[in-house]
């Protein structure tokens, strides 16, 4: 299959309007990992609909377009496709309960050169339906592999958060459940590679793996626990790199320091010690 550049860079996309509820909410946080422990009184709050808040990083599945790359106008073999990047940028808190709209479009489409990969930027402003203010601004970078060599824009890819070379300042484990994939698919991403293991061994895994945004949604709660004491106006803007899968079940330890603005942070498997999220930065504190 091949990239015709203009075609893909111009592809319109119909606006989302999506309703979601307090039972939305809460699920999106069960489904990363809030709630293991039953008696914080903090966390309980993305969780119990007494004091109802939603997780910053819940931004990910709101006016969520669905795998579009898997569509035949696109010129991209799904199968090839490796989510790269991503960042969100929260304008306001997210309201617990609401009603968003959002129109997807693609940024840009960077031709790493014949027998390499293409590097596809896409982003959407979800903004509340009603008073068309927006919430949040997401930014995502797909990768298919082998599709260079199409003629497209060969400017440089932006550059990544460097991580210190010292030790970080601070960490936190957050644990992950067996059935955690199985969980967050029901918040809009089901894709069967995270829920059939027939799928998962055909990709080339043991079994069924965790979606990359769920793996996000950990070191977002990671961040938001340790940078913003659980405080959500604290919690403006976040940034990172996908390096490796992670199985539904093992820990995620989230390694931080701190810069002049904001930090810096990078995600591992502890069971494996096995960097998965690499080259973070967060504007959080």
């Amino acid at each position: 299959m091949a990239i015709d550049y203009q075609k893909l860079k111009n592809r319109r996309f119909a606006e989302i309007v999506h309703t979601y509820s307090a039972r939305d909410t809460m699920l999106y946080a069960l489904g990363v990992g809030v709630g293991s422990d039953p008696v914080d009184a903090k966390a309980l709050d993305f969780v119990y609909e007494a004091q109802l808040k939603a997780l910053p990083t819940m931004a990910a599945v709101l006016a969520y377009p669905g795998f579009w790359l898997k569509e035949p106008d696109t010129g991209v073999d799904w199968t090839q496709v490796l989510h790269a990047d991503q960042e969100i940028v929260i304008h306001k808190p997210l309201p617990p309960t609401g009603t968003v709209k959002a129109t997807s479009r693609v940024d840009e489409i960077i031709d790493k050169g014949p027998g390499k990969g293409a590097f596809i930027y896409s982003s959407r402003t979800v903004a509340d339906a009603a008073t068309g203010e927006p919430l949040c601004t997401l930014t995502q970078n797909t990768m298919a592999r082998g599709h260079g060599g199409f003629g497209g824009s060969t400017a440089p890819t932006p550059a990544s958060q460097e991580i210190p070379p010292s030790a970080p300042d601070f960490s936190c484990d957050l644990p992950t459940l067996p059935q955690a994939a199985l969980i967050y698919r029901l918040s809009g991403d089901y894709n069967p590679l995270h829920a059939d293991p027939a799928v998962a061994r055909q990709g080339g895994f043991e079994r069924p793996i965790l979606h990359g945004l769920c793996t996000f949604g950990v070191a977002g709660h990671a961040l938001l626990k340790t940078c913003c004491d659980y405080d959500v106006t604290r919690f403006r803007r976040i940034k990172a790199r996908f390096s490796a899968p992670v199985y539904p079940g093992e820990t995620i330890r989230t390694e931080v320091w701190r810069l002049r603005s904001g930090v810096a942070f990078r995600c591992r498997v502890v069971e494996r010690d096995l960097v998965v999220i690499d080259n973070g930065f967060a504007d959080v504190g």
